[in-house]
């Protein structure tokens, strides 16, 4: 990235999108009183964000949703159309600031083409265009689901009666807010959550709620909290509330184009929490046969327990063994057969990929990332945090937790490093190359490294995060682990003998 595009790119924000999003913080808050009695405050909120879209192919349903519910009719579709109102707001300050990444940057983006099948108006997935938009500077935002493969994906029979409890449940947290949240009402989520699980269809939907019912009921009861994380928790509120509607985005899972050729990794994203670790690669897929070139990501997850930590979590992937060594000794993969789905995501199966020859990350960024194409966003993930754009950037000096490249700074987003690699915010500061994620977080730019290259007592130092996905290379570090014991082994064998009992 030269320092002109990072000049481009750290402009002002987008004209409009600040207004925007204070128009979600209202809405938010509003949320967080709940909608049983709406005060003065939260129903100008509510108005204010009825208004923003008011010229909108939703302008009049939430202005009728607005005004039944400040008058105290809360009902699921009414919260459905509220809850596309909010997204819609959010999809096009995305869109806003994607553009802007994409023009500072010269990146080419495939465009989204919706199937015919996505549009279902009566259930408030209209696109959002007009004043809305204009607002954020940016292009259609989406404010609803959309974007399943073809065919029209409904949930139908016995798993439409969890979609409906779902909402229910949704319903329940509106009416009360979040500081009216107690065990009670986190619990009677957890039967509709469990029967979800065996969906394969609704599972994301499944996780996704139990998410947000496991962390309400670490702060339950939610009114002795000191403060609410409002934006997370509206943020979680409003994708469960419009997956749980019925339509195509409720794809069967590995639905997509088959793609086959060689994927070239940039790096690895690891989200690590308690009880699961989640590993996202990024990478540019060259097909089979020629064609152009473009950024992919694949993910593989796994559950754990909170005492699996630092370079243990590794081993709760090992069942992805082509992936684990392709990380581990910078090699290509060739793929044959993998889907891809719409939104550039590989459905990761390892039996249908094989190790090839060696590919530096840095090497494939600096000769193929310029001219990878992006893939399209899909419509529900149209939100400013969801941002996450591989780039390479060299040249730079460090300062603290803060690059400065030419007249610019960006800060480094040092939280997202995770404990199960060898980067370390001190290589981060002695470096002066850096593949990473652009991220847009709390108003700004931060790069999220996942690979640098630094200069340590007069050396040259290379470190990735997934360069001990078969194990930690650091002799310290093995030594700990030897003397920590084998986790996983210990808690497999006790899970074993409960399970024989």
């Amino acid at each position: 990235m030269l320092d002109v595009q990072l000049d481009e790119l750290l402009a002002e924000v987008p004209a409009g999108a600040g207004e925007a999003l204070d128009l979600v913080t209202g809405f938010d808050d509003a949320l967080g009183y709940g909608f049983a009695r709406v005060a003065e405050e939260p129903a100008a909120a509510l108005s204010a964000l009825a208004g923003a879209l008011a010229v909108t192919p939703l302008g009049e349903r939430v202005g009728e949703a607005v005004a039944k519910v400040t008058a105290g009719s809360v009902t699921d579709e009414h919260l459905a159309v509220l809850a596309g109102a909010r997204a819609a707001l959010l999809g096009a300050v995305h869109d806003a600031l994607l553009t802007r990444f994409d023009t500072a940057l010269a990146r080419a983006r495939a465009p989204w083409d919706a199937p015919a099948s996505d549009a279902t108006p009566s259930d408030a997935t209209e696109t959002a265009s007009g004043p809305a938009t204009n607002r954020a500077g940016g292009g259609a935002a989406v404010g609803g689901p959309g974007g399943g493969a073809a065919g029209d994906g409904a949930v139908r029979g016995p798993a439409a009666n969890l979609l409906a409890g779902c909402r229910g449940w949704l319903r329940e947290i509106a009416i009360v807010g979040w500081r009216g949240v107690d065990h009670d009402l986190v619990s009677s989520a957890d039967r509709v959550i469990e029967a979800l699980l065996t969906v394969p269809e609704l599972r994301g939907l499944a996780v996704l709620l139990d998410g947000l019912a496991t962390e309400l009921r670490a702060s339950s009861p939610v009114a002795t909290m000191g403060q609410v994380p409002a934006r997370r928790w509206a943020d979680l509120w409003t994708r469960a509330l419009l997956l749980a509607q019925q339509g195509p985005w409720q794809a069967a899972p590995g639905e997509g184009e088959l793609a086959s050729g060689r994927l070239l990794i940039l790096g690895a994203d690891v989200h690590e929490h308690a009880t699961a670790v989640r590993l996202q690669v990024h990478g540019v897929l060259e097909p089979t046969g020629g064609g152009p070139s473009g950024l992919v990501r694949t993910s593989v997850a796994a559950a754990k327990v909170d005492t699996i930590v630092g370079p243990t979590v590794w081993r709760m992937l090992a069942g992805h063994p082509v992936l684990l060594g392709a990380l581990a000794g910078h090699l290509a993969v060739e793929i044959s057969g993998m889907p891809l789905l719409p939104g550039g995501d590989l459905v990761w199966h390892d039996d249908r990929a094989s190790a090839a020859d060696e590919a530096d990350p840095f090497a494939v960024a600096r000769v193929r990332l310029a001219d990878a194409t992006a893939p399209p966003v899909t419509p529900l993930d149209r939100h400013p945090v969801r941002i996450a754009e591989p780039v390479l950037i060299e040249g730079y000096t460090v300062e603290g937790d803060t690059l400065a490249l030419g007249g610019s700074t960006v800060r480094f987003d040092l939280d997202r490093l995770p404990s199960c690699g060898p980067l370390t915010p001190e290589l981060v500061a002695a470096s002066t190359a850096c593949v990473g994620l652009l991220r847009w977080d709390a108003g700004q730019w931060r790069v999220q490294p996942l690979g640098v290259q630094a200069t340590v007592k007069k050396k040259p130092v290379t470190a990735h995060t997934g360069d001990w996905a078969l194990g930690p290379t650091d002799p310290k570090v093995v030594k700990a682990e030897a003397k920590a014991g084998d986790v996983v082994a210990v808690l497999r064998e006790r899970a074993g003998r409960l399970l024989r009992r």
